[in-house]
């Protein structure tokens, strides 16, 4: 905070004496604003406590900085988080805000208030979907929780020097970028498609993998539908029913790319595939990925269904960071650059067979 004298007009007076008086008084000033510069031990004069969620405010009002218990390593990746509960046993010391904006850790080092934050605490918070989603996320036949963006979120919290824990209370897609922005979690990575909706809610990283945009149809209901039109010309003026998975990216997806077309939202994928192999609808719109599976699983299938991979169209996963934490999502962007092993759709499909 910067210190302003008010100057004194050039005819005014003062009495004998006046000015040493003044230096007796400015000088504890002086001094204790030069230990606040200097990031002086806790206590001094002039510092300022960070409260949680390391917003900077006056020292009468703030909240005091609270260290959270650390789960152990086998902690169960579903469990409910606790990511943000206050442990009274373990207080953390205020730690105070400098000049520039930067807070000073325990260990000595100074870092953004949203680094500061989930280094104080001692763990990162990942928002997740509960439902498992392979090779994404998901138990393996030992028991493991693993997957591509498992590893991702272990090399983040590696990174950080902090333990990892997972919040999986959300049952959508949506649900999960609901809990990033409620303030439940550090980071949400879970196959999250950048879409505007979401970005009015919570910023997103670069993306770490492309996928283009795919239908699985039903041959028979489309062939009427088509009535002997060329593939291209059917799709791109579609108007039949599109199948998609409630509260999700392609639902919002389907509305703008087929606006002609009957939008059939159904809970889960499984559930879409099901109404798609009975002609209850046209087809189904998901990433290619996702189709590419379904056919990958039990090549039969193509017999009733075929595909169609649109490759105009693009879904960018990213990584959710809240809106105020702008070091942090710079951070992960710098993160996400220096990862030498890029994914793409073959990377992950042979990810399937492991």
């Amino acid at each position: 905070m910067n210190q302003v004298t008010p100057r004194m007009p050039n005819n005014t007076r003062h009495p004998k004496g006046m000015h040493s008086a003044l230096r007796r008084l400015a000088l504890p000033g002086l001094l204790a604003l030069a230990g606040l510069l200097a990031g002086g031990p806790a206590g001094a004069a002039g510092e300022r406590p960070v409260a949680q969620g390391a917003l900077a405010v006056p020292a009468a009002t703030a909240a005091p900085v609270v260290a959270v218990a650390a789960p152990a390593a086998s902690a169960t990746p579903g469990a409910p988080a606790a990511a943000f509960q206050v442990d009274p046993a373990n207080p953390a010391p205020a730690a105070p805000v400098l000049t520039n904006g930067l807070v000073r850790v325990p260990d000595g080092r100074l870092l953004a208030p949203d680094i500061a934050r989930i280094v104080m605490r001692g763990e990162l918070v990942v928002a997740m979907l509960k439902v498992d989603t392979p090779p994404f996320f998901f138990f393996d036949d030992a028991g493991q929780w693993t997957g591509l963006e498992v590893g991702l979120a272990q090399s983040l919290a590696k990174e950080l020097g902090v333990k990892l824990r997972f919040n999986r209370e959300a049952g959508t897609f949506n649900a999960v970028v609901d809990l990033l922005a409620s303030g439940q979690a550090d980071l949400a990575i879970s196959k999250l498609s950048r879409t505007l909706a979401r970005t009015q809610t919570i910023a997103f990283s670069d993306a770490y993998l492309t996928l283009n945009h795919s239908l699985i149809l039903n041959r028979v209901k489309f062939a009427q539908l088509a009535h002997g039109r060329p593939l291209p010309e059917v799709i791109r003026n579609f108007n039949g029913t599109v199948g998609v998975i409630a509260k999700s990216s392609f639902a919002d997806y389907a509305r703008t790319n087929f606006p002609h077309a009957k939008v059939q939202e159904y809970p889960t994928w499984n559930e879409v595939l099901v109404a798609l192999h009975k002609g209850e609808i046209v087809s189904a719109y998901r990433d290619e990925f996702e189709v590419k599976r379904v056919l990958k699983a039990d090549p039969t299938v193509s017999l009733v269904l075929r595909t169609v991979t649109l490759k105009d169209l693009e879904d960018t996963l990213g990584i959710g960071v809240a809106v105020t934490d702008t070091t942090l999502l710079a951070y992960v962007n710098q993160f996400l650059a220096q990862r030498t092993e890029k994914l793409d759709i073959q990377k992950v499909l042979q990810a399937l067979d492991r």
